[in-house]
């Protein structure tokens, strides 16, 4: 959900996505937001959210709500997911959250943290994590134990 990325995102996002390579490239769809009210934002942004997935996608949805995940431990469960040959979308819902039929949909709800950061941010963050997932798991001196 949310609005294009701002510059300093973009630059951010497009420093680790030129890295990444197939199992683990990266690409945004971004389903514009809804200024409705907050049940109904939710309610129409999650059936937004929902078109956009396939029947056969492994859903990550990031929530501080979620499960908090070491980078060797979501490195090891995205690897597992691609060994399997899963594809793997990761939703960020909007502003007050997603509804109860998209959390239902989910197959995992990860957690950055218990702070809630916006959105932009946090698709920074995320570019980051699978490109340190994708480190982690082909053995490289990314990361640091």
């Amino acid at each position: 959900m949310g609005k294009r990325h701002e510059s300093w995102v973009a630059d951010g996002i497009d420093r680790f996505s030129e890295r990444l390579k197939k199992p683990y490239d990266l690409a945004f769809k971004l389903v514009p937001h809804t200024t409705a009210g907050e049940q109904r934002s939710r309610d129409e942004e999650s059936a937004a959210i929902m078109k956009q997935l396939r029947p056969t996608d492994h859903v990550m949805l990031l929530d501080e709500r979620g499960k908090n995940f070491s980078s060797p431990q979501l490195a090891g469960q995205l690897q597992q997911l691609f060994d399997t040959s899963h594809s793997v979308a990761l939703v960020i819902g909007g502003a007050y959250g997603v509804n109860d039929q998209l959390r239902a949909r989910a197959d995992t709800v990860w957690s950055l943290s218990n702070l809630v950061f916006p959105h932009q941010l946090v698709r920074l963050m995320v570019a980051e994590q699978i490109y340190r997932a994708q480190e982690i798991s082909a053995g490289r001196p990314y990361h640091h134990q």
